[in-house]
């Protein structure tokens, strides 16, 4: 590491390049418009939409978010808009920013995912973030993302017909992490992110029910943060291709633990919730402990933890 006055905070995710390593996590962020009155898009290296589907989706009953021990539970069910909303409001939109635009995808079958996949194609999205993990969901996507076999075929159909590279969100809820980013780089994958929500469930004891209405929320927040890093590790340690680390960051401290462990970029989710400056505040204090620590380029401190 080079004693430098500039710090390359740059990223490469599959020939896209970023500003820097921070972007938000899909579903804590809507598609930017109601952040952007308090934060400047321009600051952040993506920008990641709420998931989106070929056809609208309501989302699960209410209530549908429960606070917990160091973070949240929800179960909103990724309720969306639709794929035509999607493009004709949320796209042009952030095209309006100079930042990176990742589109989250959703599914129930593998014909809803490459529906959407193949509608994003003429699209100005510059990469695809494939939600196989969202554990809200009762049919699809927990399926494609609990099994290897499932999600390796998940991801081979996807890169045949996606013209943008694509990211494979993983879900936590495996009894080995680094067996499905093998899976999943196995089937062409050209980037992974890790992790989403654990599946948990909150009893209200006054009200003697449940706290959320799907009876079972994703949790997430600093609460999950020690075992997220872990996965990025396992999974960074596993595979090839850059990794995207997430799971409870609130700040650059949390977001430099996931770097050091292996992953190329981080995404900012619950903590945008109270405060909508967080996924800044990361960026910038990322690129102070490189100054504080000489590295020149933010690859320098990628996966130096052994």
């Amino acid at each position: 590491m080079k004693n430098s006055a500039v710090c390359d905070t740059t990223v490469d995710l599959a020939g896209v390049k970023l500003k820097n390593p921070v972007m938000t996590a899909s579903g804590t962020f809507g598609s930017g418009e109601e952040y952007s009155e308090f934060v400047d898009l321009n600051r952040l290296g993506a920008v990641v939409t709420k998931g989106v589907a070929n056809v609208p989706w309501p989302g699960n009953p209410v209530p549908r978010i429960a606070e917990t021990y160091g973070g949240m539970m929800n179960a909103i069910g990724l309720q969306n808009p639709g794929i035509d909303v999607f493009c004709r409001r949320d796209i042009p939109f952030l095209k309006k920013y100079d930042t990176k635009i990742i589109v989250n995808v959703c599914g129930k079958t593998t014909e809803d995912y490459l529906e959407v996949v193949e509608r994003l194609a003429d699209e100005p999205a510059d990469l695809l973030e494939i939600n196989i993990s969202c554990p809200n969901v009762k049919e699809g996507g927990i399926a494609f993302g609990q099994d290897p076999r499932s999600a390796e075929h998940i991801t081979r159909e996807v890169k045949k017909h996606a013209k943008q590279p694509v990211i494979m969100k993983l879900s936590p809820n495996v009894t080995s992490i680094a067996e499905m980013a093998k899976a999943v780089e196995a089937g062409g994958a050209d980037v992974i992110s890790l992790i989403n929500t654990l599946t948990g469930m909150k009893i209200d004891i006054h009200r003697q029910t449940f706290a959320v209405a799907n009876k079972t929320g994703g949790v997430s927040g600093p609460a999950i943060r020690p075992i997220a890093v872990r996965m990025v590790y396992e999974a960074a340690n596993a595979v090839k291709v850059p990794i995207i680390g997430m799971g409870g960051i609130t700040c650059a401290e949390d977001a430099l633990e996931f770097i050091l462990a292996g992953a190329s970029a981080v995404s900012v989710g619950t903590a945008s919730f109270y405060n909508p400056m967080a996924a800044v505040q990361v960026a910038e204090g990322i690129e102070a402990y490189m100054r504080q620590h000489r590295a020149e380029h933010i690859r320098d401190l990628v996966g130096i933890v052994k």
